[in-house]
Parts: structure tokens; sequence; C-alpha cells
């Protein structure tokens, strides 16, 4: 058998054997010890007679199997995760018992220890397929059915799944039939939960331990109560009780709108939100209990941008109770339909239903960034992306699947109309729930809705890998009106393919009175093919600025006429609307990472925007963005002198910043990133903020921050590992632990890259998260005297990586190991060799590959041209 990866071939023959309706009936033992637990799995289902099939598991042990009261040998039927199940009858009932896994790699049923207190903290996280790492299963998205979970845990801890518990029994271990271990020395207890609704298996979750629980109700629109609950580790107690109300009335507030927008309200028994350590995603949408990072539980300050994209997190999560759960896909293929669509509709209820009023300004800047490099990788793929096994699933989670499709939602919705969108989705909602459904399935419903025919739309935009440039050009009459306005709508070579866009362009002019720039105009219409001419303009008055895509209605790239980009780029900080800044500043940043816009002028454009920007993620991502520039694009001759400059700006601003505030503290914090061996000043100015020597009013040193300083000054060896020792002892927490391990990744010396190298790639015992940390500061030095001898050794080790760790992990290390400061041009002329010689890889590792080797391929194109300017 081909074993885990299982194929979309392999699931439709599966499909055709195994019929509804299928039950399971899972108990599962967590008192057997540290490393594994006990899973027993009944499942009932129907089939064709005389036919065979297979259950996924993954396990260290199967004790048993029975099919229809015969025993089966484990030892021949249990092959390469997968239990062999031949001569089915047209009902069958197969018992499963195996020792299962704990993992402390965020995958199936993760186990956390708390260092603070010794707490232990179960999870589990079962998309894409990690259900079978917990119970015998038929994993796949489409083999929906219901479930039945008993969970056997020390008396102490509480234990939450899908559904409310039915009972809980003191130390019932008869009840398990005596097969899953050992009693413990403390007493026991059972919960038994409440039959689930039909759901997917990769939905169903476990959570158990002494999490810190709070509790309050929904009254739902369809007259039913809805308990809901909030859970964290014990050592954050403190912490998150500051947020549980607010986080609570979030959570309430997209109740409501969802259920008033879909006209569909809440269908689930109850709301669980618990947020868990050393998670690898930022959340997973179990029905009734989703599962959420704690490094959403703020002890220390955070920016603003993250403060509102957790807030986008929760409501994400949320609408992908009606989206995803209620109505799921058939196949990974249409993976893009719970994502896009949560993404989409999370950010709408983020701007309409909270106070982040401007979180289309966040997508735009944040999301949509992300959809743009993504879109022009050679990686880069259609929406309804081709997936032909669970390895292209796991690679799929990404910006075209997330940001470019909740884009290209936003311009469906305006496309077709708002209230015929979403009479659409209610219809769709309706006729698939608790089914599987298709995106065939809900282009019908859109189209009957709006009247227009969806299936030319879909085959250009969803169906069709790309993105498009739509250029404008302005013709003046001596008096300054506009004799013409001209779109240019192109393609790559690569993905030669026009779309329709239905879009907003914008006039901007200087208000007198306050000095800003301000929408004096709007015109709406439709662009399709490759010249539009904007009828609409002629005979206007010529703004100061012209912006193609106001409002950021379509998705595409822009490039502006000339005197609009020159009157942008000298007055992008003084433009009054925050969404209108971050189409304006993403169009500027794609012009600079493509080599048609000079990496010194965008540095100075966007420390000129940081001086007055109010919206903290386009703070947080011009931060960024500004940072690759001046560390991988500028001129290499200008390197050196560019990020002086960079960290004297950023200091400067930070002092003039608002006390306390969080333009401040980003500031600050990037300041922290710019530090260089041997500068005195850096130095001492890092080393007073730690000691309080030197000062910012209303900045606090708080823990995290605390470590964002020793990180710096352990990247350029003003702090060796004995004093990262020592301040870990201050506090020994597991999140601390990471920015430890960071920080001794992160010192400027070879020996500790070398150690870095080593730990990341073969320290078993370090958590999904501790992997990360280390990866990430090996790589985070920008020295290439440091990264230039991994190169080699990268590509040398990516097919051990590869056959020896879990995907989650190996795209960590492939990710986070890539030695990104090396002379681009090796790491090119390593990468094209390695993939010539690769030709027969695995396309999830491929992609992988492929991706990081483009990206030193772009910063060298790209310094090239600064340095031909």
């Amino acid at each position: 058998m081909p074993g885990s990866n299982l194929t979309r071939v392999e699931a439709e023959e599966r499909k055709a054997v195994v019929e509804a309706p299928i039950h399971y009936h899972v108990n599962l033992d967590l008192t057997v010890g540290p490393k594994n637990f006990g899973s027993k799995a009944l499942i009932c289902f129907n089939a064709k007679p005389g036919s065979s099939t297979f259950l996924d598991l993954i396990a260290d042990e199967v004790s048993s199997i029975e099919l229809n009261g015969r025993a089966i040998d484990p030892a021949t039927a249990f092959v390469d995760n997968r239990i062999e199940l031949t001569d089915l009858k047209e009902k069958n009932e197969v018992t499963v018992t195996a020792k299962c896994r704990y993992s402390n790699t965020g995958e199936g049923l993760h186990r956390s220890v708390d260092p603070s207190d010794g707490n232990i903290y179960l999870y589990s996280q079962f998309e894409v397929p990690d259900a079978r790492r917990v119970y015998a299963v038929f994993d796949q998205p489409d083999l929906k059915a219901t479930f039945d979970f008993k969970v056997l845990a020390p008396e102490s801890w509480i234990v939450t799944s899908n559904m409310p518990a039915a009972s809980v029994e003191a130390d019932p271990r008869e009840t398990l039939d005596g097969t899953l271990g050992e009693k413990p020395n403390e007493s026991t207890r059972l919960w038994s939960f409440e039959t689930t609704p039909v759901m997917s298996s990769y939905l169903t979750a476990i959570c158990a331990g002494p999490y810190a629980e709070w509790h309050t109700e929904y009254h739902n629109e369809d007259g039913r109560t809805i308990p809901m609950a909030q859970y964290c580790r014990q050592s954050l107690a403190e912490a998150f009780a500051k947020d549980v109300d607010y986080l609570f009335d979030i959570t309430k507030k997209g109740f409501a709108f969802y259920a008033k927008t879909w006209g569909v309200p809440y269908p689930y028994a109850k709301y669980d939100q618990i947020y868990v350590p050393e998670y690898n995603a930022g959340a997973m949408e179990n029905i009734g209990m989703v599962t959420i990072r704690d490094s959403y539980v703020f002890e220390s300050k955070v920016t603003d941008a993250l403060a509102e994209r957790r807030v986008v997190t929760v409501l994400h999560e949320l609408a992908h109770m009606w989206f995803g759960d209620y109505v799921t896909m058939k196949w990974w293929n249409d993976l893009w339909l719970n994502e896009s669509f949560a993404e989409f509709t999370s950010t709408l209820a983020t701007a309409e239903a909270t106070e982040w009023h401007d979180a289309w300004a966040t997508f735009c800047s944040g999301e949509k960034s992300w959809a743009l490099r993504q879109d022009q990788l050679p990686t880069t793929h259609p929406i309804v992306a081709p997936i032909n096994d669970l390895n292209d699933t796991y690679v799929n989670f990404d910006g075209i699947t997330y940001a470019k499709g909740a884009s290209v939602l936003k311009q469906l919705a305006f496309y077709v109309g708002r209230t015929q969108f979403f009479e659409g989705i209610h219809n769709y909602l309706i006729k698939h729930s608790y089914s599987n459904a298709t995106l065939a399935d809900l282009l019908d419903e859109l189209a009957q809705t709006s009247g227009r025919d969806l299936k030319a739309w879909s085959a250009k935009w969803l169906e069709q890998s790309g993105i498009n440039t739509i250029a404008s050009a302005v013709e003046e009459n001596e008096n300054g009106t506009i004799a013409e306005l001209k779109l240019t709508q192109t393609a790559p070579a690569e993905h030669p393919v026009l779309r329709p866009h239905r879009l907003a362009i914008g006039f901007y002019n200087e208000d007198e009175a306050t000095g800003k720039i301000v929408r004096t105009d709007r015109l709406e219409l439709d662009v399709d093919g490759e010249t539009t001419v904007v009828a609409e303009a002629a005979g206007k008055q010529r703004p100061a600025f012209v912006l193609v895509n106001d409002e950021d209605l379509t998705y595409t790239k822009i490039r502006f006429d000339a005197e609009s980009l020159a009157f942008a780029e000298a007055n992008l900080h003084r433009f009054d609307d925050a969404l209108a800044r971050a189409v304006t500043w993403l169009a500027f940043w794609d012009m600079t990472r493509d080599g048609e816009f000079p990496a010194e002028r965008f540095v100075d454009m966007t420390l000129r925007l940081l001086a007055t920007e109010t919206e903290s993620t386009t703070f947080r991502y011009a931060l960024a963005c500004m940072s690759t520039t001046a560390h991988h694009y500028v001129a290499p001759a200008a390197r050196e002198q560019v990020l002086r400059h960079v960290a004297a700006e950023l200091w400067k601003l930070a002092n003039a910043a608002e006390a306390g505030s969080d333009t401040q503290f980003q500031l600050i914090t990037a300041y922290l990133g710019y530090g260089e061996e041997g500068d005195s000043a850096f130095a001492a100015n890092a080393h007073g903020l730690l000691d309080g020597t030197v000062s910012l009013p209303g900045l606090e040193i708080d823990n995290n921050f605390t470590w964002t300083i020793v990180n710096a000054l352990a990247s350029v060896n003003e702090f060796d590992e004995a004093e990262i020792d020592a301040q870990l002892a201050k506090r020994d927490t597991t999140e601390n632990r990471e920015f430890a391990l960071g920080a001794r990744a992160v010192r400027g010396l070879a020996e500790a890259k070398e150690w870095a190298w080593n730990e990341a790639l073969n320290n078993a015992e370090l958590t999904n998260a501790q992997l990360e940390a280390v990866a990430r500061g090996f790589s985070a030095t920008p020295r290439p005297d440091l990264a230039e001898p991994f190169a080699a050794k990268y590509f040398e080790t990516v097919d051990w990586i590869w056959a020896n760790k879990t995907y989650h992990m190996a795209e960590a290390l492939l990710n986070g190991l890539y030695p990104g400061y090396a002379d681009p041009a090796t790491l090119v002329e390593l990468g094209d060799a390695w993939l010539a010689a690769h030709a027969d890889a695995d396309n999830a590792l491929k992609r992988l590959i492929v991706e990081n080797v483009a990206s030193s391929h772009r910063t060298l194109k790209v310094r090239e041209y600064n340095a031909a300017l």
C-alpha cells in the first residue's frame, strides 16, 4: 500500500465502496504514559458486499483488529499506515485497538509540558488528515460520519470535544474493557460526549489538561441558548482574564453578523475557543471547539496590528462553522472555498461589526501583499488548484488559497452585487447543509441570484494562474482638463489571461484647509480586455493623483501615470484615507521588488510614511518591506550606508513618537533589527534600554520586549550564552524557552550557527515551536559571511530532511534554515542545480525549494537593477 500520502484517485475509489451511514465510537485513554495513549475505535459503516477498502491509522502498535466478528492479524493487515479490510458486507463493524503516540510537532494529539508549573496540556490538530494519528478512520473530507467520543483522563483535568459532555464518571475503568493501560496513581474520570452531527473527520477534536476556563452563553437567532467557553493554560490565566470579556463580545458580534448576513443561525450545540501552546497554525475550525495559538494571549505589549489580527482570526474560525464545517469541500482542491471565504468574510465582519473599521486597509497591506508575492512565484497556481494527493494539499495553505482567493471573492461580491452574493450564499448553505459541495455548486447558486453567467468568470479568475497589471495613462488638454484616461491591462507571458474587473478610480487632490490629500471624485466602471478608455473622465480637471483600483475592489497590480507616481512618492504620507495609502504603498512595494522603482527611493518614501502612518498593519508591513529592501535589494555598494541611515532615522522617529504609542513600540522594535557588530552607539542604546539607563517615555520593558533586546544584543555578540541562560532562569516558561533558543541561534558567531544547524536537524526533543525558534535565529543574522558556509550544506541536506521529518517539520526546516543572506548568485547556482537533479522529486518538496530559490533569483535581479542606476 502507498501509505500515508492518500491520492485523490484512492479517495474516489474508497468513496465508491464505503457508504453512509458511517458512525464511530472512539475511546481514548490518556493515562497510559508520557509517550503514548490508548486508542480504540469501533466503526460502523455500509459498503458494497464483497468489496475491499482500507482504514487510515498512524500508530506505534495495533494490538487487535476485528471485522464483522472475525479477528484479523494486525501483522498482516496493518501495513504502511493503513489497515486493509476485505470481503466487506452490506453492513460492517470493525474494531481497532491501538497504541498511538503523542506528538511534539503540532500534528495529531500534541502533548506540551509547561515548565513554569509542570502542567501537561493536550490538544488535537487533524487538518489535513491527522485524525488517523489518534484513531482508525476513513480520513477524507467526503466520508462524513457521526462520532461518539469517550476519553479517560486524570481526575484533575478537563476534557473538551466537539460536543457537550453527556456524562463524566469517576474512575470507570471497566467501561473500556480493561484494555487501555494500567490504572494510574491519580484517580481518573471518563468523559463521554454527545453524538456529533454528520461531519468530516478532520474537524473532530479533543483537548485535555488542567486548562483555566471561562464561560458565558449566546442567545442564538433560532431561539437556542449556545454555551460558550474559553480556555488557556493556567500560567496564562491572569493575563487572559483581562481579555476574556472582550473576546466573548467579539465572538458574539460575529454570531450576529454572520446569522444576519447569511440568514443561517449558528448551527451547532456549543462554541468553545481554546488557546493552546506550540501551535503550527493561527487557529483551527474544529466544529464547536476552535483551537487557537496561545501567542494570542497577550502577557506583554503587542502591536495594534497583532491585536487586530487576533480579532480577524477569531472571526475567521467562526465563519468556518458555516463555510467549511456546515458545508464541506468534497476534496482538497476546493480548500480555497473554506479559507478564502473565511478570510473575506472575517475581514468584512471586522470592518463592519467591530471597532477595527480600517480592516480592509489591514487586508490590503497584510493579506493582499502576501497574495501578490505568492502569485509571482514560479509555483503560482490557480485558486482552484489541482490537488492530486495530500502532499499537494499541505503546500496549498498559501497566499493564493487564503489571500488571493479572498481578494477575488471581494471582487465577485462587487461584480454580482452584495445582496445577490449573500442571497446565493444563503441558498448554498441551506441546500448543502451537513454535506459536501464543490465550486460548481456555489457558482450555480450565485448565478441564479445574480443573473450572471459565472462560468466564464470562474474560468478566468479561479481556474487560471497569475495576476494582471493595470496601468493608467492620462492625456491632458491645454486647459488642464483630461483629454483621455486610458487603462491598459497586461498579463505575464507564462499566464496570458486578461480578466474582467469591476473597479473604481479615485481622483485625489490636496485639501487646502487641512493639507491632507483627499479623494475629490470617484468613477466606477467595468474593465475588460487589453484597453479601456474611461469615457466619464474626459473633460474633468486633471487631479494631482489618479488611483486605479480605489477602495481595492479588484485583484490586480497597478502602475501609475508619471505625474501620479511622482506626486504619490512625495506625498503618500499626507493621504487621509488608510485604504488609499495601503493600495498606493503596495503598488510602490511591488514596483520595487520588480526592479522598476529604485530601492533607495523606496526606503526614503517609506521613512516619510512612517512619520505619520496610523494604520498599524500598513505600518508593520512598511517596516518589514523596508528591511527587505535595505538588506537585500539596494546595490551592494550602498547597502552598509543605507542600513546605517535607516537605523538612525528609526531611532529618531522612535524618540519623537507619542509616548507609549503603537508607533513608538513598532519603531523601537524595528530599530533593534539593524544592529551591526562593532556599532558602539547601537550597543549602548540596546544595553541602556535593557538596564534602564536609556529610556523612551511610556515604553515598558516587559517580558517579551526584554527578549527582543536580548535577541538584538546576541546578534551583534553583546550578549553571550551564559547571559541568555541567566535571563531564562529569571522566568522559565514555554515562551521564554523559545526566546532563549532563538537568541542562542541568532548570535553572530560561526559556532553559534553550527550549533543551531545541528540542533534544528537532530534534536528530536525540541517541540515544533522550539525548532522554529532555532531555525529563525539561525537565518536571521544579516551577515553573508555567516550564511555562506551553509549554502552548499543546505542543498546537501534537503533529501534527508524530507525523508526523515513530518511535513510540518520539514517545511519549518527547509524554509527556516535557508541561508538567505548568502550570496544570491551562489544560492541560485546551487538551487538550480538541485532542481535539475531532482526532476522526479515529490512535487511538494520541489515547490518548497523552488520558492526559496526564486527569492534569490529576485534578489539577484533587483540588486543588478539598482547597481546599474
